[in-house]
């Protein structure tokens, strides 16, 4: 290397090192431990595993071996998870001024929520169950069930929510969102940890769904791509960050592919959303709303309810 390339590769060490000084709060150097965003990512792919065995990977299963397999990946979930939960939350607290060591029942808070997490995962089994049976009655083109598991990026972005959201509804910072975002980047599909999902979602094709953090879906609600369930005002929610700034959704309601809803709205039960719609207000219940063309070719809105 000449002098002259050191001189300038040293110019660069030294720019990083004033930029890293100037912004830690984009960094994470020499203070309390994060895991690593491989590990979580890992970590919700072996939890698949045990919500859909012999479909996430390439592994062969009887009700032989099945036991062992299942033994072997609920510890190494549990220690691992329970890892992860004591690193965030240690970080929380420095965040906050204090330190983990001194807070009361710090250790059994940690595993209290690692046990409640797999205590929960024959139940998520069966939640999962209603969705895939969702996908399978609202789509002509799906085969079957296991194809829905293998295939669909709905079932995987919503099984992953759903993990996320356990987690993130027992104050579990960073994890949640870290699982969320990774299957966001895998499907298209960005459903924030804080949502409140209820049974039978259907999300067909699903590419460029956003779903905002106080959001409502009720039970078997169906939603196509691109639909976005956003809010209206950020500076209104940056000064007041408990308001429910995103829509709520009742029970069986189809919102087709474009359609975007806004701010604290109700889209009352039984209701039909048409393609590119621009909601900004609620509907009662049994609404039909969509965009038409009419004589002198401007859309307009037409709703019957």
């Amino acid at each position: 290397m000449s002098t002259d390339q050191g001189k300038r590769l040293q110019n660069v060490i030294d720019a990083l090192m004033a930029s890293y000084r100037k912004h830690p709060e984009i960094e994470h150097i020499g203070t309390v431990d994060l895991p690593a965003k491989e590990s979580i990512v890992s970590l919700v792919e072996d939890i698949q595993v045990l919500l859909f065995p012999g479909l996430i990977r390439q592994e062969s299963f009887d009700y032989l071996n099945l036991p062992h397999m299942v033994g072997q990946q609920t510890v190494s979930i549990f220690y691992r998870l329970k890892e992860a939960i004591e690193l965030v939350l240690c970080w929380k607290a420095s965040q906050e001024g204090e330190h983990c060591e001194e807070l009361p029942e710090f250790e059994g808070q940690v595993e209290a929520i690692a046990f409640e997490f797999l205590e929960y995962i024959p139940e998520l089994r069966d939640i999962l169950s209603e969705d895939v049976d969702a996908i399978l009655q609202g789509d002509p083109a799906s085969v079957s069930k296991r194809e829905i598991v293998l295939a669909y990026p709905g079932l995987q972005a919503v099984s992953v929510y759903r993990i996320a959201h356990f987690l993130h509804e027992r104050g579990v910072p960073l994890i949640p969102r870290i699982m969320t975002e990774y299957i966001h980047s895998r499907t298209g599909i960005d459903i924030h940890p804080g949502v409140s999902i209820g049974k039978g979602l259907m999300i067909d094709h699903g590419t460029g769904i956003v779903i905002g953090e106080t959001a409502i879906i009720k039970d078997h609600v169906r939603l196509y791509q691109g639909v976005t369930l956003g809010a209206l005002s950020p500076q209104h929610s940056l000064a007041n960050p408990d308001l429910k700034r995103h829509p709520t959704i009742e029970d069986k309601v189809i919102v087709y592919s474009g359609a975007t809803i806004l701010g604290d709205t109700v889209i009352g039960e039984g209701s039909i959303v048409g393609g590119n719609v621009w909601l900004t207000h609620s509907i009662p219940p049994n609404s039909r709303v969509f965009l038409n063309e009419d004589t002198s070719g401007q859309e307009v809105r037409i709703k019957a309810s």
